[in-house]
């Protein structure tokens, strides 16, 4: 994960490859980013905000600055996915399946899409749910295998380990601002204040 280990402070040559693109002699061909920088990149500017954690002692504590943060400690979760409610168990989540309810909406996703800094989600996530019928504000859990460089790569790779029953209500979440936030270019669409729990599985 090399834009991690950048980030983290763990050294390495400089290469070929880590010459700037514009730096770059005009018949040298332009170096793709690796796929967990290039979804960082987007994803930060659709809005996204981005929590990288080591392992799962640091997922649980940037949870909870989440929770700090809001004030939603004893707000009520809209929650799907079991296994979330087994992940953060020591925070006795107040959680319904009333989206009128509901503070916020913690949930997975299938995959992360490099391409365009989106989340690949379907109905193992979110049912039959529209996003606009869902809470402005998601926190996702997601760990660093999940990566892909496109959407259409993150749908096979939802049929393939999906062989018994595909999952219906596939959809990505791409715009992560308020409402205030918008521009025309987001217009129209459901925009989500998302927090991106990360956590390095690789």
């Amino acid at each position: 994960m090399s834009l991690f280990r950048k980030l983290f402070g763990k050294k390495s040559e400089q290469t070929e490859v880590d010459i700037p693109n514009q730096e770059r002699g005009k018949y040298m061909p332009e170096v793709k980013l690796p796929v967990d920088e290039r979804f960082t990149i987007n994803f930060k500017a659709n809005g996204g905000k981005f929590l990288y954690c080591e392992n799962l002692e640091e997922v649980k504590d940037c949870f909870n600055s989440i929770l700090d943060e809001n004030n939603w400690h004893n707000d009520k979760v809209f929650l799907i996915d079991q296994r979330l409610t087994e992940l953060f168990k020591d925070f006795n989540l107040n959680s319904t399946k009333k989206l009128s309810e509901s503070s916020y909406f913690l949930s997975t996703c299938e995959y992360l899409i490099s391409d365009d800094g989106s989340l690949l989600i379907s109905s193992n996530q979110i049912a039959e749910k529209k996003l606009i019928e869902l809470p402005d504000h998601f926190i996702i859990y997601a760990t660093t295998s999940q990566f892909v460089e496109t959407i259409g790569e993150g749908l096979k790779g939802i049929k393939a380990k999906s062989k018994a029953t595909i999952p219906t209500n596939i959809t990505t979440i791409k715009h992560f601002k308020t409402a205030d936030d918008k521009d025309f270019l987001t217009y129209g669409s459901s925009s989500k204040n998302l927090y991106l729990l990360l956590l390095e599985d690789l």
